[in-house]
């Protein structure tokens, strides 16, 4: 029997997010983006120091912050197959709008939402595979050079809300 260095359903990379609230985060997964719950380990003071939750073919971690630390804000991508009706799942289970959905130069649609514990959600649907010289091309087009106007700027008023 081989053994894969990497176990099923993780990635060479996988999101392992600190939060305040980590029970709650889970429920937020569950409605917001389907989620799966795989298990929850609880520490004797009743945070959470471990849980799994498999959001279409990938883990997604979780645990509960101890009090004295910063808050630790996470930024996730996450590919689905209709942006748009997790993007109002994700509003409806109690996210906050960052940037608007829309098409962009590189073959998706997507927009971003905070989480009710900080987190930062990229949501995008790929709608089509197109080159690099097709890339290019829409780059230059004002359409596409406003919606990266767009999404550099609700990033940055969002980061600066949090500013002390």
């Amino acid at each position: 029997m081989t053994t894969t260095r990497i176990p099923a359903d993780y990635g060479a990379v996988s999101p392992y997010v600190c939060v305040r609230g980590a029970a709650e985060f889970v429920d937020f997964m569950v409605a917001a983006f389907g989620a799966v719950e795989r298990g929850r380990f609880a520490l004797p003071d009743g945070r959470l120091g471990h849980a799994e939750v498999l959001i279409g073919d990938r883990v997604v971690m979780a645990f509960d912050a101890a009090p004295e630390w910063p808050d630790c804000i996470s930024l996730l991508s996450l590919y689905v197959e209709d942006v748009d009706a997790t993007f109002a799942a994700a509003l409806e289970a109690g996210a906050d709008e960052v940037t608007p959905l829309a098409d962009d130069a590189f073959g998706s649609r997507g927009g971003r939402v905070r989480d009710p514990f900080g987190n930062i959600w990229w949501l995008a649907s790929h709608l089509e595979d197109i080159t690099a010289e097709e890339m290019e091309r829409r780059l230059a087009e004002p359409v596409y050079q406003q919606q990266m106007e767009t999404l550099m700027a609700t990033f940055d008023a969002e980061m600066r809300s949090r500013v002390g």
